[in-house]
């Protein structure tokens, strides 16, 4: 018998207080070594701007097995009225291999992102951090700022995207769901600019933040780009900062913010100071001082559906919530 559990069924049991939990525990385990998590498969599809990821991970101490099958089509919103970001999660049972829940990855995408960068922000961000700035206001952009809002008292979101209507609707919403004065910008720097805390969930392919725009103490979350030949930070704000990732293998291998610093010579591999799974147990100190600058860069990872996903089933299981099916 296999739980099926739809997006309004998702949505229904995980706020992101449990996700930030979930994810903390998986992150966690990874950071003992305690998971399996091969590195996602990508299949390109450039004909139409998308691509397809598939994405497994074994967490031994959560006794969590499962795999997220996701797309990301860029051009969705605009010609299809479809999400940029779909996906659905198999959860299996990791004693006999069978598949316990279906669930609609989707939202549990936005949510554990939003619950990676709340968790970053938790070990990375200035204690009294107030001021949020955010570049791009896509579905991305709302968990971004749920998740940094849940460890932090934020007081004011600065948002900016490259569709003014879309930007002004979000900082409605935002303000009424969040209780946070939420205004949209004109541009990406003023955004930035005296920003505690900086979110970018874009779809660019170039740099939407230049690194001198960043204050002193600031912290910056980026999710938007998680391929090789794209890039949401330019090299100055990687070099400036302490660099945390989720994975090193993942981040050399697929993110462009720095692998192309890399290879222009800017930096060298050994400029990532650690992963967020190292700086969780313990094994490497988060934020120093008030004044470094901290970046969490962001691919993410299986563990991150896959914590979630164990999670959702869990709650869903002991409400009733869902469908039954025998498959």
């Amino acid at each position: 018998m296999v739980l099926f559990l739809s997006r309004k069924d998702v949505e229904s049991v995980l706020t992101m207080k449990e996700a930030i939990d979930a994810v903390e525990k998986g992150f966690r385990e990874h950071g003992l070594a305690t998971v399996n998590v091969p590195l996602r498969s990508a299949i390109r599809v450039d004909k139409h701007k998308g691509s397809v990821l598939f994405m497994p991970a074994y967490i031994e101490g959560m006794a969590a097995l499962g795999v997220k099958v996701v797309s990301v089509y860029s051009d969705n919103p605009s010609k299809y009225n479809l999400p940029t970001t779909q996906g659905i999660v198999l959860l299996s049972d990791p004693k006999s291999g069978a598949v316990v829940a279906i669930m609609d990855g989707a939202f549990l995408t936005a949510m554990r992102t939003g619950a990676a960068s709340g968790l970053a922000t938790k070990y990375l961000a200035k204690k009294d951090a107030k001021t949020v700035g955010l570049i791009g206001t896509g579905v991305q952009g709302r968990t971004q700022i749920a998740g940094v809002c849940e460890v932090r008292a934020i007081e004011k979101v600065k948002a900016y995207d490259i569709i003014a209507d879309r930007c002004s609707s979000f900082c409605k919403e935002i303000r009424k769901e969040l209780e946070v004065d939420v205004v949209p910008v004109n541009s990406p720097e003023l955004a930035v600019k005296g920003s505690d805390i900086v979110a970018t969930s874009s779809t660019s392919k170039t740099p939407v933040l230049r690194g001198e725009w960043l204050d002193e103490g600031a912290h910056v979350n980026a999710i938007g780009s998680h391929s090789p030949d794209a890039r949401e930070l330019d090299a100055t704000a990687i070099k400036r900062a302490k660099v945390v990732v989720d994975s090193r293998d993942a981040a050399l291998k697929e993110a462009g913010d720095i692998i192309i610093p890399i290879s222009e010579g800017i930096i060298s591999p050994d400029h990532i100071y650690a992963e967020l799974g190292e700086i969780i147990t313990g094994k490497k100190a988060g934020r120093e001082s008030a004044n470094e600058i901290t970046i969490f860069k962001s691919q993410g990872l299986a563990i991150q559906d896959v914590s979630t996903a164990s999670r959702v089933y869990e709650i869903a299981a002991k409400k009733g919530v869902g469908k039954v099916l025998d498959l």
